[in-house]
């Protein structure tokens, strides 16, 4: 069985207004991840994902290209606890 993690991720840059949470739950679902995502007031998008830590890596990975429009300035990761619905959801902006 293959352990898995969670990992709370904080994106900054042009992420708000390019489709970037959808662009997340797909890529998030295409790997196999479990969690949410989330426009936050400051402009930056919030996750949270569950799953194999070589998958969250490559998730991590693959949100600094993001959607075509994205531009990503940073992204900061923390850990987290693992409680998430047994899905990808987009959760409203906080």
């Amino acid at each position: 069985m293959v352990d898995h993690i969670a990992l709370r991720v904080r994106i900054s840059g042009r992420v708000q207004g390019v489709w970037y949470r959808a662009w997340v739950r797909e890529a998030a679902e295409r790997i196999g991840l479990t969690g949410w995502v989330r426009n936050r007031l400051d402009g930056s998008v919030e996750a949270l994902f569950v799953g194999p830590e070589s998958d969250i890596e490559a998730m991590i990975k693959a949100c600094w290209t993001g959607p075509p429009m994205a531009k990503v300035d940073h992204i900061e990761t923390t850990p987290a606890q693992g409680i998430a619905p047994n899905r990808f959801d987009i959760k409203p902006t906080v």
